[in-house]
């Protein structure tokens, strides 16, 4: 049987697996970007597609903590638009 990867969402907290999240990665230049592939090099904060979870991942600052630092207001947008866009977490572009 093979193993499934877990993650942790910023948000929520809850163990998914990470096929399920949406995957934001902090860049070895410092940029913070979304992973749709989930492949991209870089240090990797995962975070439910969930609305509500993104809304408690910035009242709790779970991305700042996860990347030690803070984390600019249009990288919540463009998760946003993401949500808004229907396409989700699921590794496909838009």
């Amino acid at each position: 049987m093979k193993k499934i990867p877990m993650r942790q969402c910023v948000g929520c907290g809850e163990m998914k697996d990470k096929r399920e999240l949406i995957r934001i990665i902090k860049t070895a230049e410092g940029d913070v970007a979304i992973d749709r592939t989930g492949k991209k090099n870089g240090r990797g904060a995962y975070i439910c597609d969930d609305r509500a979870c993104l809304e408690k991942a910035v009242r709790t600052k779970g991305l700042d903590r996860s990347f030690k630092e803070k984390i600019p207001p249009q990288v919540y947008n463009s998760i946003v638009e993401l949500f808004d866009s229907g396409a989700g977490g699921d590794g496909s572009e838009t």
